[in-house]
C-alpha cells in the first residue's frame, strides 16, 4: 500500500472512530504527508461527503496552509451545492481567509446558501457570508452591508465587517447607532469603529459617553483611547459607577490632543519596592486586545503583548476559568532594544531603589502604557527551560490531573513529554513555543495554593553572545549582581472553577545575557520588576501577589 493510500486509511478510520473528533485531533498531531489532499478527495466523493461533511470541513480549518490551498479550491468548485459550500466558508472564515469577491457573490445569490437548505428568501444572509464580506477586502459590498445594520441578528456582525473593510462613509451611521444596542452589540459596534481608525467617529464617542449606561462606559473609552491616542490616568481601584464616573470626568473637557506622558505619585516604600503611575502614556509596550477572530461572537476576546502594536507574545483572554498561555508570536525591532538599553547604565550594581534613580527613567517609563505600576527589585531564583515537560505550563497540568485523582493523562513531569495516543494533549500543547526563564518552584506562601513565575524573552535566547554570558557569569562569582528589567502582571486564575492559580509573567526588556549568567553560575538573578496594577476588581489580587512575590524575593540588601 502506498503512501497515499496508507494516509487515505488513516484519515477514514478516525472519521469512523467512536469520537471522530479527538481521532481527527491525535491525526493531525502527527500530520503525515498528503492529509490536505487525501481530505479534498473524500470531500470531492459524494458517499463520503454525505457521511463526514461536518468533520472534513471543520478538519481542513486546522492543517495551515495546505488546508486553506484546498478549502479555497473546494470552496471554488461549481458542482458542490450550497449546503457544503456554507460548511466550507464557515471554516474559511474562521482561519481568516480572503475569498474572491465573485465567488461570494455567487454564494450570496443561492438562497438557499444564505443560511441553509430551509433559509426563507427574505431572511438576513448567512453569519458567515457577512463576515466573509468583510474578510475580503472588497468595498463593493459596503453597501450591503450598511443594510444590514438595520437587522439585529446580523447587525453586529456587518459593523465589524464593515470596520474591516476600513469602509469610513459608515463611520457616522455605526456611531450614530451606538444609542440603539446593548450588551455585546454595543461591544462590537465600538470595535468596528476602532477598526475603522476613522477620527470623525470621537465626536459621537465623546456625546455617547455623556448618555450611557455605566456598563457601557468601558466600551466608549476604550474606542476613544484607541482612536485620539490619548490615554489618560484613571484612579486605581474603582470599578461599577466608580469607574464609569472617573472615565466621564477624565474626557469631560472634550480634550483629545495627546499631551507628553507624565511619570507622577512617585513612592519608594523600601529600598526593594516603590509605586508609581504613567498618566497619558504612550503605550508602545503593552498588552491589548487582539482584532475580533472572525466568526467569534466576542468582539473583545483575545489579547497580546504589543511593541509599537506589533504583537510578541499571544496573551489569551480575559476569561478567568480559562487557562493562562501564552504564545510567541514575532520577535520586537531594535527599537525595543533601544529603548530598554537607555535604563542600562544604573542596572550594573543595582542594589536598592530611590526615587534619584525612577526619576531618570522617566522618559523610558513613559513608553509604557497608562496606568499604576510597582517597581520591585527581586532576587529570583531561576532556572532556564527549553524542554516543553520542563515547563511550568506543562507542570501545571500534570498536577490539576493528579488532583483530580486522573493523572492516566499524563506521565512523569520531568519525562513525559508527549500525551497518550488517546488524544490527549502533550507538553508541546502547553509550550509557548520558545525557550525561556521560570522560577525555579512556585512562589512559597501565597494565598492561591500555586503560584507560578515564567520570564519570557524579547529575543531568542538560543542567539545570546557566550563570551557575553560569561563575562556577566565571571562578575557575578566576584559579587556583582547587575539587573535585567522585565515588565510584568500577576494573572489570577480558577480554572474549569476547580483549580485556583496564580501566575507572576514578565518580558524582559533588557539583560538576556545577565539572566542567562545567573542560571549559569547558580545564583538568583537581580531583576527589575515594572508591574501594572490591574484596574478596577483586578487591582487586590495583582497588589495581593505582588506583595507575596515581594515578600519570597525581595532584594535584602
Amino acid at each position: 500500500m502506498g503512501d497515499h493510500d496508507t494516509v487515505r486509511v488513516r484519515l477514514r478510520a478516525a472519521l469512523r472512530a467512536a469520537d471522530p473528533w479527538t481521532a481527527l485531533y491525535v491525526l493531525n498531531t502527527d500530520r503525515p504527508d498528503g492529509l490536505a489532499e487525501a481530505v479534498e478527495e473524500l470531500y470531492r466523493s459524494d458517499a463520503d461527503r454525505g457521511g463526514f461533511r461536518p468533520y472534513l470541513a471543520w478538519f481542513l480549518g486546522g492543517l495551515g496552509e495546505t488546508g486553506d490551498e484546498v478549502l479555497l479550491r473546494l470552496f471554488a468548485e461549481p458542482v458542490l451545492t450550497a449546503d457544503d459550500r456554507q460548511d466550507l466558508l464557515k471554516a474559511a472564515v474562521a482561519r481568516g481567509l480572503r475569498l474572491p469577491a465573485e465567488l461570494l457573490r455567487l454564494y450570496a445569490g443561492e438562497g438557499p446558501a444564505s443560511g441553509g437548505s430551509d433559509a426563507r428568501a427574505d431572511a438576513p444572509p448567512a453569519p458567515e457570508l457577512v463576515d466573509a464580506m468583510g474578510l475580503s477586502g472588497d468595498a463593493s459590498f459596503a453597501p450591503r452591508l450598511g443594510a444590514l445594520l438595520e437587522i439585529p441578528a446580523v447587525r453586529c456582525r456587518a459593523a465589524l465587517a464593515l470596520g474591516r473593510l476600513g469602509a469610513r462613509a459608515w463611520t457616522a451611521p455605526i456611531a450614530g447607532r451606538l444609542s440603539e444596542v446593548t450588551g455585546l452589540d454595543h461591544t462590537a459596534f465600538a470595535v468596528a469603529l476602532e477598526l475603522m481608525g476613522d477620527p470623525a467617529a470621537v465626536p459621537y464617542l465623546l456625546r455617547r459617553l455623556v448618555e450611557s449606561g455605566d456598563e457601557q462606559v468601558y466600551d466608549v473609552h476604550h474606542a476613544l483611547v484607541r482612536l485620539t491616542g490619548r490615554d489618560p490616568l484613571l484612579p486605581e481601584r474603582v470599578n461599577g459607577a466608580a469607574y464609569a464616573a472617573a472615565v466621564r470626568a477624565a474626557w469631560a473637557d472634550g480634550r483629545t490632543e495627546r499631551a507628553p506622558a507624565v511619570v507622577r505619585d512617585l513612592v519608594v516604600e523600601s529600598g526593594a519596592r516603590a509605586r508609581f503611575s504613567v498618566d497619558g502614556g504612550a503605550g508602545r509596550i503593552r498588552v491589548a486586545f487582539d482584532p475580533p477572530s472572525p466568526g467569534s461572537s466576542w468582539p473583545r476576546w483575545n489579547r497580546s503583548l504589543t511593541f509599537d502594536g506589533k504583537p510578541l507574545y499571544r496573551v489569551g483572554s480575559l476569561c478567568d476559568t480559562c487557562e493562562l498561555g501564552l504564545t510567541l508570536l514575532d520577535w520586537p525591532g531594535d527599537e525595543a532594544i533601544r529603548i530598554a538599553a537607555r535604563m542600562r547604565g544604573r542596572l550594573a550594581g543595582l542594589d536598592r531603589l530611590d526615587a534619584a534613580l525612577l526619576a531618570e527613567w522617566t522618559p523610558v517609563l513613559g513608553e509604557l502604557e497608562t496606568g499604576h505600576y510597582q517597581a520591585l527589585l527581586l532576587d529570583l531564583p531561576l532556572e532556564r527551560v527549553s524542554e516543553p515537560a520542563r515547563s511550568w505550563w506543562y507542570r501545571r497540568a500534570v498536577a490539576r490531573a493528579q488532583e483530580d485523582g486522573d493523572d492516566s493523562d499524563h506521565g512523569d513531569d520531568s519525562e513525559n513529554a508527549d500525551a497518550s495516543e488517546s488524544g490527549d494533549d502533550g507538553a508541546e500543547d502547553h509550550w509557548p513555543g520558545v525557550s525561556h526563564f521560570q522560577l525555579a518552584a512556585p512562589v512559597p506562601g501565597g494565598r492561591v495554593p500555586f503560584t507560578y513565575g515564567a520570564l519570557l524573552p524579547s529575543q531568542p535566547l538560543e542567539a545570546l553572545d557566550p563570551a557575553t554570558v560569561a563575562r556577566h557569569s565571571a562578575a557575578i562569582g566576584a559579587g556583582e549582581r547587575p539587573a535585567a528589567v522585565v515588565l510584568g502582571w500577576i494573572d489570577d486564575r480558577y480554572v474549569e472553577a476547580r483549580h485556583e492559580e496564580r501566575w507572576l509573567v514578565g518580558a524582559v526588556l533588557d539583560g538576556h545575557h545577565r539572566l542567562a549568567a545567573y542560571v549559569a553560575a547558580g545564583v538568583p538573578a537581580r531583576v527589575l520588576l515594572l508591574a501594572r496594577v490591574g484596574g478596577g476588581a483586578g487591582a487586590d489580587a495583582s497588589l495581593e501577589g505582588l506583595t507575596e512575590v515581594a515578600a519570597a524575593y525581595g532584594c535584602r540588601h
